[in-house]
């Protein structure tokens, strides 16, 4: 199981990227989510995004837990859940899963109100929520800004 948990919770290694791996992480998302997944049925999209986050909770908690730090850097499942959510119901194409980075990865590291307090939760939810809210909030602001462009 810590095999397991490792894999999805450095995302299949690019969590141990030695220069910004959150950012690799969700540029990863926005390439999978532009070359596979944005063809998905809507109930699909929500099922893996939701499979991905409670799998992806639980495995970050353990091996948070098993590295003896609460929300380890190179923990990067959390990027991507929330990346497949900023980019869900977009169009697909470069310029909305730019427009998407780009909020995502500004909400993710600056945890404006009330998504610092979500990182407050105890173990792989602290982990996991902060960046689905960082997520929910760059989605509403992508589809307003592609709505004008």
């Amino acid at each position: 199981m810590k095999a397991i948990d490792r894999v999805l919770a450095t995302f299949f290694g690019l969590g141990l990227v030695p220069l910004a791996p959150g950012t690799v992480a969700s540029a990863a998302a926005a390439a999978l989510y532009l070359l596979f997944l944005h063809d998905l049925a809507w109930p699909l999209y929500v099922l893996l995004v939701a499979a991905l986050f409670l799998s992806g909770t639980a495995a970050s908690a353990r091996y948070a837990l098993a590295l003896g730090r609460p929300d380890p850097g190179r923990v990067v499942i959390d990027e991507v859940c929330g990346q497949l959510i900023a980019l869900a119901f977009l169009p697909a194409g470069w310029t909305a899963a730019a427009v998407s980075f780009a909020f995502f990865r500004i909400f993710d590291i600056a945890k404006p109100w009330p998504i610092r307090r979500l990182e407050k939760l105890p173990g792989g939810w602290g982990i996991m929520a902060d960046d689905v809210g960082a997520g929910l909030v760059a989605a509403v602001l992508s589809r307003l800004v592609l709505l004008v462009v």
